[in-house]
Order: structure tokens, then C-alpha cells, then sequence
């Protein structure tokens, strides 16, 4: 909980910084003090870490570059320090998405029986090699959301249901991203 509270108060921080900047309010000298404070407690933007030295050239691998959960992936590596390459020859890890899917349920009807809450959920297997190592066997991963149905607001309900697809999608890239942060390989000497 503590954890949770300190979270929150660098994020409350870093919000005000943003602010002032953009007010013109704060000297760079006093910017330079306040993110090397942030820093030192331990504060790092959410999403970033460190993936294996062996991902700086990813080849990714998807029948479907079309999907949220491909884009998202794409942009969440580049992001991270990865250059993406054109053929597994060229990279030092492929990452495989063997399976990137999204669908809907009904959760419950009105009296009338008509459909009043979905679950939405996407869902994805991917694997990781390095080099000639398998780090990531195939694994899949799935995650799921509700949200209420209004026949009288079909248009809005469909693109909240995008919405809700596409951060699910990013929710999926943090997981994945996660997972391969953890499956690095340890020196001997750590």
C-alpha cells in the first residue's frame, strides 16, 4: 500500500513539473534538481525496462501485422530500445506471436432477452528465441473486460468497444514485455 501511495505521489509530481513547464514557470536548473530527485528515489516511467541485450535487432513474427495487439507490440519495442528487421537472419531475437485473437461474449440479457453486458477479450500466444536458445517456449496470455450494452447508443458502444479492444491489446505488450524482462538469463557472477 505504501508502495502504491509513493506511486502515486511522483506521478502527482511529475504531473505538476509538466504543468509548470509548460507555464514557462520553472528555470532549467531547478528541472535538472527535480528529475535527478525523481531518479534517485527509485521513479521510472511506467512500461520501460530492460529487455535482453540480444532484442536491440528484433525480428517479429505475425501472420497478422494488422491486429492492435501486432501495432502496439511494434511500437511498445521500439519504444523500448529495439530496432525491428526485416528477416530472422538479421536479428539477434524473434519474437513470435503464434496466435493474436479477440472476440465477445454475452454476460447477461434483459427481460426482453436482449444482450445488456459483453466481455470482450483478446488473447495471444507468443514465443521468444535468442540466438539458438528458446528463452520463451510458446505461452499465451489472455485478458478480458465487461462493459454494458445500449441499444438506443450502438454507435458509442462500438467504438467504446474498440477502445476497449486496443487497451487490452496494450495491456497484453506490457504483460509480454514483462515476461521477457524476467526471462533473461542471469550471469553467474548476479
Amino acid at each position: 500500500m505504501v508502495s502504491h501511495d509513493l506511486h502515486k505521489f511522483h506521478q502527482n509530481q511529475v504531473s505538476m513539473i509538466f504543468i509548470m513547464l509548460r507555464r514557462g514557470v520553472l528555470h532549467s536548473g531547478f528541472v535538472g534538481v527535480v528529475v535527478l530527485m525523481l531518479g534517485g528515489c527509485g521513479f521510472h516511467l511506467e512500461g520501460l525496462g530492460t529487455l535482453p541485450n540480444a532484442m536491440t535487432l528484433t525480428y517479429l513474427e505475425s501472420d497478422k501485422s494488422y491486429t492492435d495487439f501486432y501495432i502496439s507490440m511494434r511500437n511498445a519495442l521500439r519504444t523500448n530500445g529495439s530496432s525491428l528487421v526485416s528477416s530472422p537472419g538479421e536479428a539477434g531475437a524473434v519474437l513470435k506471436i503464434l496466435d493474436d485473437s479477440t472476440g465477445q461474449r454475452v454476460l447477461s440479457v434483459s427481460a426482453r432477452n436482449t444482450p445488456r453486458e459483453y466481455e470482450v477479450f483478446y488473447a495471444v500466444t507468443f514465443s521468444l528465441q535468442v540466438g539458438a536458445q528458446s528463452l520463451i517456449p510458446s505461452e499465451s496470455l489472455i485478458v478480458t473486460r465487461s462493459y454494458t450494452y445500449d441499444e438506443t447508443r450502438v454507435l458509442g458502444k462500438s467504438a467504446e468497444e474498440r477502445d476497449l479492444r486496443r487497451a487490452l491489446a496494450d495491456d497484453l505488450v506490457r504483460q509480454v514485455l514483462r515476461r521477457i524482462q524476467v526471462s533473461q538469463p542471469r550471469s553467474p557472477s548476479g
